[in-house]
């Protein structure tokens, strides 16, 4: 096996999570920081909480309610123009 081919693995690495969880993993990299884990994601503890970074659910509201009240403009039938109107080649 070749000397220095495979990254460094550390057994005990922290992972610490933005709600203030920390608990140990094996991996490549020594700290690691998450933003859900078990502690806070809804499908582990049965709570739904809304996870909204930089306003998208509002924005996404937004363009629905003017999508909403948007009034699709009908429209108007073609009619075609008699032959006569048309240059004769000559």
């Amino acid at each position: 096996m070749k000397k220095d081919l495979h990254p460094h693995y550390f057994e005990n690495a922290k992972v610490t999570c933005a709600c203030g969880n920390a608990f140990t993993v094996g991996s490549t990299k020594e700290h690691i920081s998450v933003e859900i884990c078990y502690n806070c994601h809804p499908f582990y503890t049965g709570k739904e909480n809304l996870i909204d970074t930089a306003g998208k659910v509002e924005k996404f509201r937004a363009r629905r309610m003017k999508a909403a009240e948007v009034v699709k403009k009908e429209k108007k039938p073609r009619v075609k123009k008699p032959s006569s109107a048309r240059k004769e080649s000559g």
